[in-house]
């Protein structure tokens, strides 16, 4: 893990700071209970990477989450949220991905407190870790170091101004991803939508040298000619 984060270290360029509108982590957070597996355990060779960005007004809709005093994403708790990390997935050459290689070490409550403001649901960090970040690093806090790294090289767009845009399509997201972070192409930036058009998650492409790469099909999403509403709820 020492050796993948000194190439994380010379493959990204100076951080940037966080995402969050504003986040100040709680002095306390209740631990989670220990996650259950939701599919069968792969181990695979890791080709890759994808880094899922969420964006919090979308998945906040409707207010549900917001009474949950855990969801700290949605709660308003210890902040506000636009775009936050969903997780960085191991990906395979082939085949399905890495998952569920191992359940323990659980995240500590340092674990968690330390990455609330990148992902602000404890259950989703142990989650994250057991599903993915275990068929990559030994321990949740290295996990949670690589993501970290990444999440904080990237500048997310300005998706509040870009949902006033009249026509706003899967490309203009892309190209104003690009305009915040020079050297990314477009094929390298996934989108996730719902059925209605709406953004849910970017998905972030890389190679195993962390490096960004071209998506695959199945990574990638709609092409830049559809149309792409963004909720504002903020």
């Amino acid at each position: 893990m020492k050796a993948a984060l000194a190439l994380i270290a010379l493959a990204l360029p100076a951080p940037v700071l966080a995402q969050a509108y504003q986040c100040k982590a709680p002095p306390s957070v209740t631990l989670p209970r220990a996650v259950q597996p939701d599919g069968k355990t792969v181990r695979a060779p890791v080709s890759g990477y994808t880094l899922a960005v969420s964006w919090s007004p979308e998945f906040c809709r409707g207010g549900k989450t917001a009474r949950d005093p855990d969801n700290y994403q949605c709660n308003g708790a210890i902040g506000r949220f636009g775009f936050v990390l969903h997780g960085l997935w191991p990906e395979a050459a082939s085949g399905p991905p890495p998952q569920w290689c191992a359940l323990t070490p659980r995240p500590s409550e340092d674990d968690i407190k330390a990455n609330l403001c990148m992902t602000p649901v404890p259950w989703l960090l142990e989650h994250e870790w057991a599903k993915h970040g275990s068929c990559m690093a030994k321990t949740p806090a290295a996990y949670f170091k690589v993501a970290s790294i990444l999440w904080n090289s990237v500048r997310l767009p300005d998706a509040d101004a870009l949902s006033r845009k009249t026509g706003l399509t899967m490309g203009d997201l892309r190209q104003a991803f690009i305009a915040a972070n020079p050297g990314w192409r477009q094929d390298q930036i996934g989108i996730r939508s719902s059925n209605g058009g709406w953004l849910r998650e970017i998905h972030l492409c890389y190679g195993k040298d962390f490096k960004p790469t071209r998506c695959d099909q199945r990574t990638y999403g709609p092409k830049n000619d559809v149309l792409l509403k963004v909720w504002r709820g903020l």
